[in-house]
């Protein structure tokens, strides 16, 4: 393949942008291929508060475009992936005297409401915290609370079946695969890239380049393109901690800071509560970003003034931390930078160059398309719109329909517990059986690794979604991480280390 064939398009970026945008150009007819350094989602994708939401805190910078486009695309994400994205309720307790009034908190909900695509979703209501089972867990200071519709998103599977769809209908799909030399010759981009480790150098040939490398943008742009005194954007760091679960209502709690800042409480993976998320400005490589000190602090200090049980750092069971690439438009503080997403297209010499600048998982499709119309004035027209009616990979069947799908694995699987078919279920849709096979019996899955994670699904993982390691698996395709323990884990790596070598 390399020298020889030209593609279309070359997508930097294995994200959920890059993987969106090379999902619907590959669906339309577009040559593909797409270089992720890392893994798929390793950087700002999995890192977010995986959440599909309108951002109701971004009302209050006016940002009515973002937001419209936003609550139009929750309805349309939940249809095309019922099995990693499903709706979820938010409680928002209000006290008097509090950062925002009463009245300003009813506008905002109304508009979110309002500004388009509901339809399934349930509208706001508001609760009286003396009788509602939602105060059970908070302090007792709360008479009043907002209840409001968003939902809940597996934020690393949506990344990864996206990949999974675009490799399906024929792009080429590289991961560990970093981009050391881009540069223009003879009319076409000549895209070098090298394996993690370092054993194979390719060259491919591409018609135009599409930077979506994320909080790397820049870097590509001054290291591989070779461009000088470049800046567009401004890295946000965001961290989360995960807790054991601290409240048993299914509903989440949206919690307002004196600080104006929001933080969420949000059940978690069935036994556990993930707190999140802080807003600072960030100036190190991406690649080094750990939640610090400070960010524990404020994330316990701050759920404390809401829970009657503190949450405590001793209390912590995992944290993850990312850098937001953020278009730089100025803004005085990190939390006031705009969420918006900024195309870009260069055309030096005649060869067309898109950079992807912001953006977040709730509007990677719109985003997608949007990057769509300009690749297609840039290199010509394909096919039009399609992924707003389709499906990601297992997720062809009826957003009402998930214990169903439950059911029916169990009764063609009758060995598997139903918390194993439930995440199974909630993992891969319609392809759980693809992960099962042709056990007939537990023993036949293979190696139980801990927690529910046996070989026949790593197995999957490996041939499937380009899994490599432990944390692939454990923290990004499954979230078994959680379950497992040290030694586990060790068992897991050391497994896939000697399937690499077979």
């Amino acid at each position: 393949m390399s020298g020889k064939t030209v593609f279309d398009i070359f997508v930097v970026g294995g994200g959920i942008n890059g993987c969106g945008i090379a999902r619907d150009a590959s669906g339309r007819g577009y040559s593909v291929a797409l270089a992720e350094m890392n893994d798929f989602a390793s950087g700002t994708s999995s890192g977010a508060t995986k959440l599909i939401h309108g951002g109701l805190r971004y009302l209050e910078h006016y940002e009515f475009r973002l937001v419209r486009e936003a609550l139009m695309e929750r309805e349309v994400l939940w249809a095309m992936a019922p099995h990693v994205i499903w709706p979820l309720r938010f409680v928002l307790p209000f006290q008097k005297g509090g950062i925002r009034p009463a009245w300003l908190i009813r506008l905002g909900l109304f508009l979110y409401d309002h500004l388009g695509g509901r339809k399934l979703l349930p509208a706001t209501k508001t609760l009286d915290m003396r009788r509602d089972p939602a105060s059970k867990p908070l302090k007792p200071i709360f008479t009043k609370a907002f209840e409001y519709s968003d939902g809940w998103v597996d934020d690393a599977r949506m990344v990864v079946l996206n990949a999974r769809d675009a490799a399906d209908r024929g792009a080429t799909i590289l991961s560990r695969y970093k981009v050391t030399s881009a540069r223009r010759e003879n009319g076409l981009w000549q895209v070098t890239v090298r394996s993690n480790d370092s054993r194979e150098t390719r060259t491919f040939s591409a018609r135009m380049l599409v930077n979506a490398a994320g909080p790397w943008v820049d870097q590509v742009l001054a290291g591989a393109v070779g461009k000088n005194n470049v800046h567009n954007v401004r890295l946000v760091q965001g961290s989360h901690i995960i807790v054991r679960k601290k409240f048993s209502d299914p509903r989440a709690y949206f919690f307002q800071n004196p600080d104006n800042r929001i933080i969420f409480a949000i059940p978690y993976e069935g036994e556990f509560t993930l707190i999140g998320t802080t807003d600072r400005d960030y100036r190190d490589d991406p690649k080094d970003v750990k939640i610090s000190d400070e960010e524990v602090s404020y994330l316990c200090n701050a759920a404390s003034e809401y829970f009657q049980e503190p949450v405590r750092p001793e209390d912590i069971v995992w944290s993850y931390s990312a850098v937001r690439p953020l278009y730089d438009d100025g803004a005085s503080k990190a939390q006031e930078a705009t969420r918006d997403y900024v195309l870009k297209v260069e055309t030096d010499g005649g060869v067309p160059l898109l950079n992807v600048f912001g953006g977040k998982l709730t509007t990677y499709r719109r985003l997608a398309e949007h990057a769509l119309e300009k690749i297609s004035e840039a290199i010509g027209a394909r096919g039009g719109p399609w992924t707003a009616g389709s499906s990601l990979p297992g997720g062809d069947f009826a957003v009402t329909a998930v214990t169903k799908q439950v059911q029916a694995l169990r009764a063609s699987y009758p060995f598997i517990s139903t918390v194993y078919a439930e995440r199974l279920i909630r993992c891969y849709g319609t392809r759980a059986p693809m992960v099962l096979g042709k056990a007939k019996s537990e023993a036949e899955l293979g190696r139980l690794f801990g927690g529910t994670l046996y070989e026949a699904e790593v197995r999957y993982l490996m041939e499937f979604e380009w899994a490599r390691t432990a944390e692939d698996i454990l923290w990004r395709r499954t979230k078994q991480g959680l379950f497992l323990s040290r030694e586990e884990a060790a068992g897991l790596e050391d497994y896939l280390a000697r399937e690499a070598v077979l």
